[in-house]
């Protein structure tokens, strides 16, 4: 796969799935590859964000039907934003796209905020997507 991907962090829930649709539709645009990222701490027994492998088959049944190249990445790692920013630095990305859902003020200064520390430390520009109509 070539340099200047398009990486997108994951999640099996409808924010995976607007920012998958959305980094397809820009791979597509850029005539760029697809790196799927999947990420958890690994800090409960049950992360709702950490895809099983059903999900995985699903989505790598959606990135093969695209037509576009493609990988996917799963880790268990210390810092969510970190690992997406790492996968982001070592393939060249020329975007990352992320789903972001609505947090209170109080809640993001309590669990900090994955997509704001991509957002911030991205040395290529970021695409924040949310679910909508």
């Amino acid at each position: 796969m070539s340099a200047g991907r398009i990486v997108v962090g994951w999640t099996p829930d409808e924010f995976g799935a607007v920012a998958l649709v959305h980094a397809l539709a820009e791979a597509r645009l850029r005539g760029l590859g697809v790196v799927t990222v999947n990420v958890s701490r690994g800090d409960a027994l049950v992360d709702d964000h950490f895809a099983h492998p059903e999900a995985l088959d699903r989505l790598e049944a959606e990135l093969a039907a695209s037509g576009l190249e493609h990988e996917v990445r799963q880790a268990v790692a210390p810092d969510v934003a970190a690992e997406i920013l790492r996968v982001a630095e070592e393939v060249g990305a020329a975007l990352v796209v992320l789903g972001l859902k609505r947090r209170t003020p109080v809640g993001k200064l309590l669990m900090g905020s994955v997509a704001q520390r991509v957002i911030l430390d991205a040395r290529c520009p970021v695409l924040a997507v949310k679910p909508g109509d």
